[in-house]
């Protein structure tokens, strides 16, 4: 058994008696976890769990379910555990046994089940990493209160035009520093861009501050933490991203305090001055929700607006048509006049851009919950207890809900609803609060980009899920302004 395990078939166990005698406890020891699993999965058989495999011993099916793949692709793992078992399946994953689910019926039942059926169940890792207090893992009456108060954050850029006046400044500002340059890395330029904006709508931070510098330099260390092995070594990313997330805490708490104290008594009208005015929410809460929506505002919108540029490079029709809009648009504004929601509104196309560069990329592969009490669904039996993993990745890529799903194909979203066959932030009393903003972000990025330079992919780069996605090589552009420019653009080149 232990040769087997090792690889080395054939092999011998050799020593001392004692040495031997212990081999052989060991290996009649995993034998037997090995015989208690998939004897209990065979007695699951017969109460309508769905099929699946157990994995290896403590591990499971974990290494597999989370090896990387392209993250326009369900990966290697899902392709042949579907093709054997199903749409709907059951594992082994983060050392609990798992309904995996593929079908976007069974997502969308998940997702809007809630504290009813369901409930978010991350791993303590997680926990640990984003705080107790994070939307992402807080449950029940403390989620739905969190999650009110930064939807009611996010959504004031639509009735504040100082918001996509200052996203507009800032996206002019950036596609500026590019004029001289043959060669930029789009992913870092899109991450910038996307903490500077929202750096400045959370705490008022400017990017050339230096305490701007000093939490992009934290935060950066907490994000590759963030998607690291959760062990805690000292020096090890998961150790320094808690140190890191600490700092940037300490940061806004300092923050905080000076705003309360007066030292800074004119009112920046950002969000945190609206947490401060929010006699219901506690300092740690506050802490809390403002590394949420930098967590959001920077990492989600720099992938997604990475994800339009790859993928427009793979369609010269849809950026014709995709500049064209924005032609139209740029037409009816004076020179140097800023974007403001009635264009944004006029960018239909844009948003089919968005939409289809969100199904082919999947920022979110999936999320975890947990089943409170059995649940039967479609002849199935989930057990209480079990985790359940919706897969969004799998149904947007499912060729029996979008035609010809491995191609981007903006046309398709023009005329027709979607509904559960997309759920790109996420879905029911969990959608993503900040998801229209990061569209908007996307499309007035979109529109300064297409109106004044062309550029092309160097060398072969795409998105890769671990499950978190990034691009290789960081998506290196070959940059080139067009000459005339557009009429009217504030960039002016």
């Amino acid at each position: 058994m232990l040769s087997t395990l090792c690889g080395e078939e054939g092999s011998t166990v050799t020593g001392s008696d004692d040495s031997t005698l212990t081999a052989l406890v060991v290996d009649e020891g995993l034998s037997l976890v090995v015989i208690l699993a998939h004897s209990l999965f065979e007695k699951q058989e017969q109460t309508n769990i769905p099929h699946g495999s157990p994995g290896w011993p403590v591990f499971g099916e974990t290494l597999s379910f989370l090896k990387p793949h392209e993250s326009n692709t369900i990966g290697s793992f899902l392709e042949d555990h579907c093709s054997r078992y199903g749409k709907v399946l059951r594992s082994h994953l983060f050392g609990s046994p798992t309904i995996i689910s593929c079908d976007h019926e069974l997502n969308a039942f998940v997702l809007q089940n809630e504290d009813r059926l369901f409930q978010c169940s991350y791993p303590k890792p997680i926990h640990g990493i984003l705080g107790k207090l994070s939307m992402l893992v807080v449950v029940g009456d403390a989620h739905k209160r969190l999650r009110s108060i930064a939807l009611g954050l996010t959504n004031t850029w639509k009735s504040k035009t100082g918001i996509l006046h200052d996203i507009d400044r800032q996206v002019i500002s950036t596609v500026e520093s590019w004029k001289k340059r043959e060669r930029i890395i789009f992913c870092e330029e899109a991450r910038k861009f996307t903490f500077n904006v929202i750096v400045k709508q959370i705490l008022s931070l400017k990017a050339d501050e230096p305490q701007t510098a000093e939490i992009l330099e934290d935060f950066l260390t907490f994000m590759k933490g963030l998607v690291s092995l959760p062990i805690y070594i000292p020096g090890a990313p998961y150790a320094r991203a808690v140190k890191a997330r600490a700092r940037i805490s300490s940061t806004v708490r300092a923050i905080v305090e000076e705003r309360r104290k007066g030292v800074d008594r004119h009112e920046k009208g950002d969000f945190l001055d609206v947490l401060m005015s929010n006699g219901s929410v506690s300092d740690e809460e506050k802490v809390s929700l403002v590394l949420d929506l930098l967590l959001g505002g920077y990492e989600t919108t720099s992938l997604l607006m990475s994800f339009t540029v790859y993928f427009l490079g793979t369609s010269p029709l849809a950026l014709q048509q995709l500049k064209e809009e924005h032609q139209a648009i740029r037409t009816k504004k004076v020179k140097g006049e800023y974007l403001n929601l009635e264009d944004y509104k006029q960018m239909e196309f844009t948003q089919n851009v968005i939409n289809e560069a969100l199904r082919c990329g999947n920022i979110v592969k999936f999320v975890h919950r947990k089943a409170l009490k059995d649940v039967r669904f479609k002849g199935f039996l989930i057990p209480s207890g079990w985790k359940v993993l919706p897969v969004f990745s799998s149904v947007h890529l499912d060729t029996s809900l979008h035609e010809n799903a491995s191609q981007f194909c903006p046309w398709r979203w023009m005329g027709q609803g979607t509904g559960k066959k997309f759920a790109p932030f996420g879905g029911g009393p969990r959608l993503c609060p900040g998801a229209e903003l990061a569209k908007v972000e996307t499309a007035f990025f979109l529109h300064h980009l297409v109106l004044n330079f062309q550029w092309s992919t160097q060398g072969e780069d795409h998105p890769i899920a671990y499950p978190y996605v990034e691009f290789k090589r960081g998506l290196p552009l070959m940059i080139q302004p067009i000459k005339t420019g557009f009429e009217g653009s504030p960039v002016g080149f």
